[in-house]
């Protein structure tokens, strides 16, 4: 039975519903124990897959139960897995009982090194190293909160705190978020576009150098997970940190302030990753040189680069992570932001934190986010804050995310119909009426791919380097105002096909001169970090022919810093006209299409809509190729399989 169900797994392969390497490890299995029964090693392929998918682990439980809603799959090849399940054992506890039986699985872990390639703790099946890299996680978020009864001068930090935020009427979720990061050594700070995160991490870091006895030795670092919201964070802050009251005493000059956090750098640059191994130069026994860390963007952080991350962090150092924690969740295998902000709507705060936010704040907690005496708090939760204002992120796209947010499709769908100038929804037979938004825009959001073009077209405006440099800058600027967004990366609707077909459209129109793969006004997107050159994924480009020289060389511009590098040394980037959302984390643009495709896809989700949505400042389109699939994603929550949330205490 067990060749039959290897035979099937590699039909369902061909067929597109596994992938190459699913099939080969449920094989590589059955070589390392010939007798291993089929539940085993369809469990072990289906687990491969999921992990491509983002999931941590199989849970056992929720297969059995339904299937369909675990893998998403076509109808198709539903039936031809229910029929493979049905000549397997019925019951959950018959599974786990196979299961267990194998040499393959261990089922009380409590090791992190060993033989058995899976592990087994309840219902979850696990690749091993992803078990150890939440057991990692687990426990440095734990320990880290278990530093947090630091003694606090209450009085002093409330008088430091009325000097940097405003009086307010209302409970002020960002002065309480400062606090709170101020008295451990790990906190969370979530909160949709808008709701002032970096702002708070700015005076968080004012009060911080305030409160050093040594502010001048007191090692901050800041990080993002792409080069691009790297720039962003350290943008936002510094321009923050030249806002805070002349009045606070940061016991440094406001200049040298700034130049105390010195740059902000990726999660990769940041822990010194390597394209060859999976081993990074920082870890517990050679940890970073830092006595605070502040990471923006941590959705997109995955389960591996968390753990590292967190056991390269010296004990005594303290992390803050911002983040939304309704966008989408990392591409690869995690949810870790979900996992750590489970309870940051609810609050769920205990009376010590009650009277902590009190003492700090001069403003009660609201009762609806405290927790009823008789439950036990959990020391994460009391370290998680959500800001749950949006200062500026309004209007009828903030409506828009808040609806998307809430899976409420009629109330969106109204008002994407409903005429305001910065939102619209568009039906489209077929990608042409795409192809028209990225030339020249819409009624109501001009501009398109043709502005940034035209500015390439008219050339510097003076005959030297200053002049070349300054008209890079507004190329690139120019090309940043405009993101076509795909929710899926293959297909004529996907990345990859917009891609090839605004180049060509954008030629046909004579706005581009294509000669070959590399051409000047390419827009590029590195698709592998590099050290060595100092790209890194994520980071997006235009190609143009530099002052003085003859080859062409790919610009990227980190806030107001232009670089670049000869193309003939950039070997992982794709054109980047369209993108997708994925990919889009991190980054703003003044007008973003969202283009979701002709029929259903897995990947299609309410976290990916709202990540869409939120992406745009001025100006909003959504177009779909099947008329159904808005509604249809808003009623999709992405769920990821983990364990992380119960060893938390969730």
């Amino acid at each position: 039975m067990s060749a039959a169900l290897i035979k099937n797994l590699q039909a369902w392969r061909e067929a597109g519903w596994l992938r190459r390497l699913d099939p080969a490890f449920a094989a590589f299995l059955q070589e390392l124990e010939p007798g291993a029964p089929p539940a085993l090693l369809l469990a072990a392929a289906l687990l491969s897959h999921l992990e491509g998918r983002g999931h941590s682990c199989l849970d056992l439980a929720h297969l059995l139960q339904d299937a369909e809603d675990l893998l998403s799959w076509p109808a198709e090849a539903m039936t031809a897995l229910q029929a493979q399940l049905a000549e397997l054992p019925p019951s959950l506890a018959d599974w786990l009982g196979q299961l267990s039986g194998s040499a393959l699985v261990e089922i009380r872990a409590e090791r992190e090194a060993a033989n058995t390639p899976l592990v087994l703790r309840g219902s979850r099946l696990y690749l091993r190293r992803y078990w150890v890299y939440e057991q990692r996680v687990a426990r440095q978020v734990l320990g880290r909160c278990e530093l947090g009864a630091e003694a606090l001068d209450q009085t002093a930090l409330r008088q430091r705190l009325d000097l940097l935020f405003p009086p307010s009427a209302v409970f002020d979720w960002q002065k309480f978020a400062c606090a709170v990061a101020l008295r451990g050594r790990f906190a969370v700070i979530t909160g949709g576009p808008g709701t002032g995160k970096t702002y708070t991490a700015a005076r968080l870091l004012a009060l911080l150098f305030a409160l050093d006895r040594r502010p001048q030795h007191l090692r901050v670092g800041l990080a993002a997970p792409t080069g691009k919201a790297a720039a962003r964070l350290k943008q936002s802050i510094a321009a923050a940190l030249m806002d805070i009251p002349a009045g606070f005493d940061c016991g440094l000059p406001r200049p040298e302030l700034a130049q105390a956090l010195g740059a902000a750098r990726t999660l990769h640059s940041l822990l010194g990753a390597r394209p060859d191994t999976r081993k990074l130069r920082a870890d517990a026994a050679t940890p970073l040189a830092l006595d605070v860390l502040i990471v923006d963007e941590a959705s997109m952080i995955h389960l591996e680069m968390m753990a590292g991350l967190l056991e390269a962090l010296p004990p005594t150092a303290r992390v803050i992570f911002l983040g939304d924690k309704d966008q989408l969740a990392s591409v690869e295998a995690g949810a870790v932001l979900g996992d750590l902000c489970s309870e940051a709507q609810a609050g769920a705060y205990s009376a010590e934190t009650a009277a902590f936010a009190l003492a700090t704040t001069g403003r009660a907690l609201p009762p609806e986010y405290q927790l009823p005496p008789l439950l036990a708090p959990k020391p994460l939760s009391q370290q998680t804050v959500m800001l749950r204002e949006s200062r500026r992120f309004g209007g009828p796209i903030g409506q828009l995310a808040l609806a998307a947010n809430r899976g409420d499709g009629k109330a969106a769908a109204a008002l994407l119909k409903q005429g305001a100038a910065d939102l619209l929804w568009l039906d489209a037979p077929g990608p042409p009426q795409v192809l028209q938004l990225a030339e020249r825009g819409r009624a109501g959001a001009p501009g398109g791919y043709r502005v940034y073009l035209e500015l390439l077209r008219q050339g510097p405006a003076t005959p030297d380097r200053a002049g070349f440099e300054a008209w890079a800058c507004a190329v690139i600027q120019a090309f940043e105002r405009f993101r076509l967004l795909c929710a899926v990366r293959e297909g004529e609707w996907g990345a990859q096909g917009l891609n090839a077909a605004v180049e060509g459209a954008l030629i046909q129109q004579g706005l581009l001169s294509k000669n070959g793969e590399w051409y000047a006004g390419r827009p590029v997107m590195v698709t592998r970090n590099d050290t060595g050159l100092g790209v890194f994924n994520g980071d997006i480009g235009i190609v143009l022919k530099p002052f003085g020289e003859g080859g062409l060389r790919a610009f990227f511009l980190d806030g107001s810093s232009l670089r670049s590098v000869s193309v003939s040394r950039l070997a992982d980037v794709e054109t980047a006209f369209a993108m997708t959302v994925h990919k889009s984390q991190g980054s703003e643009f003044e007008h973003t299409v969202l283009v979701l495709p002709d029929k259903a896809s897995h990947v299609m989700s309410r976290e990916l809509v709202y990540t869409g949505i939120t992406r745009a400042r001025s100006a909003f389109t959504l177009v779909t190729g099947w008329a159904p699939g808005f509604a249809w994603a808003l009623g999709r929550r992405t769920r990821r399989a983990s364990g992380l949330l119960d060893l938390l205490g969730g």
